[in-house]
């Protein structure tokens, strides 16, 4: 009777196989590539002190506006991917996205000269090098660290024919709160990565970002190659067989969980030599391997900037943001991945109408990865009806919410 009232049997082989779970990590976590989402990438020389890396999508089939679109901090151009490939099936546009100094593969002297002032100006010379004659119209997006300095650069008005701008999770109260804790969340994050894979799993399982898609084309832009010092990018694709071996040396070997990154000894410990008295106190316990062959090895990739060096220049970027930002002379649009972002001065200009707010949910920080397809409608909705694009397709334009 008792045998009669359970469950059915699972089949035998259909839970827990380990090789097609092997495989299907393979497959998640293989890079991206530039070219699946843009028409063309180029090197541009401002100067013989300045070169920066943009990536376009083509031209539109009828006249639109250019979108202008400014990454985060420690991000690259890529992080705008899939956002590039929604905006431009729903509205005639052409993304410009841009590697900004000391980021991605732009080349500058002093690439450690990030203050608001400079990175304005970098993008002001950048856009009035490539349109010499007559500057397109012009629609900023920037995210993070990236709006804040679209709102530097629209309140420099830097070059001609800006008609718009969309800022996205950015906020002067809630980021200059966020500064105190900064760097304790840049030390949390690993110093190096194994593999390509293994950094985009460690950004999907961090929670940077939640779109494994987004994930696998922007993150190597982030990451550069401890050997030939070049973007990761520039390593791509990947062969099987190191895709292969990235598997079988990831950083997590429980597929459920993050492993925490191992505390650095300071010079002279003896813990950190193994000595015998460490060694007996720590006995009854499994020690994880960290051989100077297993730690070397995975040691191929580690960030391409480092932030933390930055950090004089944080209150720049956001003092005085929210004022700038209501005081612009240009439709303005602010996006959000909660509602309690906002501080007291936008409270009140939202109130009184002076900008459209949009919040979307179930997204991180980086909204525009984690779900590219509604900032894509957002922004074009708002574009549509600002007049300053037309709809692609059959993209019907949906009236904005809180």
């Amino acid at each position: 009777m008792l045998k009669g009232k359970l469950p059915p049997t699972i089949p035998g082989g259909r839970i827990g196989r380990a090789d097609s779970f092997k495989k299907s990590r393979i497959r998640d976590y293989k890079p991206g590539m530039w070219n699946e989402f843009f028409a063309e990438k180029e090197d541009v020389t401002v100067d013989e002190h300045r070169t920066f890396r943009i990536y376009r999508t083509k031209q539109p089939e009828k006249p639109g506006p250019v979108l202008l679109l400014l990454h985060g901090g420690g991000y690259s151009a890529l992080t705008w991917a899939h956002f590039c490939s929604e905006v431009t099936s729903m509205i005639h546009c052409q993304c410009l996205c841009i590697d900004m100094r000391g980021h991605g593969d732009s080349k500058v002297d002093d690439e450690d000269d990030l203050s608001a002032d400079t990175l304005a100006k970098d993008i002001g010379d950048l856009i009035l090098k490539l349109y010499p004659e007559e500057v397109p119209q012009l629609f900023v997006v920037g995210h993070s660290m990236g709006g804040a300095i679209a709102v530097h650069f629209a309140h420099m008005a830097l070059v001609p024919n800006l008609i718009g701008i969309t800022v996205i999770d950015v906020v002067e109260g809630t980021a200059m709160e966020a500064l105190a804790s900064m760097q304790s969340f840049l030390r949390s994050r690993p110093k190096y990565f194994q593999s390509i894979p293994n950094a985009i799993e460690w950004c999907i399982r961090s929670g940077q970002v939640r779109n494994v898609d987004s994930a696998k084309v922007s993150m190597p832009g982030q990451i550069i190659n401890c050997t030939t010092n070049k973007l990761a990018t520039n390593d791509l694709p990947l062969p099987d067989d190191v895709l292969e071996e990235a598997h079988h040396n990831s950083m997590f070997p429980n597929p459920f969980s993050i492993s925490e990154d191992e505390e650095s000894s300071p010079p002279g410990d003896d813990a950190a030599d193994g000595s015998s008295e460490s060694a007996a106190a720590g006995a009854d316990f499994k020690k994880p391997n960290t051989t100077k062959s297993t730690t070397e090895a995975a040691k191929n990739y580690t960030w391409r900037i480092d932030l933390s060096k930055s950090e004089k220049y944080w209150v720049g970027w956001f003092s005085g943001l929210s004022d700038k930002f209501l005081n612009l002379r240009l439709p303005k649009q602010l996006l959000l991945a909660s509602i309690d972002g906002l501080d007291r001065t936008l409270t009140v200009g939202q109130m009184q109408g002076r900008f459209q707010m949009q919040v979307l949910a179930r997204c991180g920080h980086a909204v525009h990865e984690d779900r590219p397809h509604e900032v894509a409608e957002v922004i074009s909705g708002y574009l549509i009806r600002n007049r300053f694009a037309e709809a692609a397709s059959e993209f019907r334009c949906h009236m904005p919410s809180c």
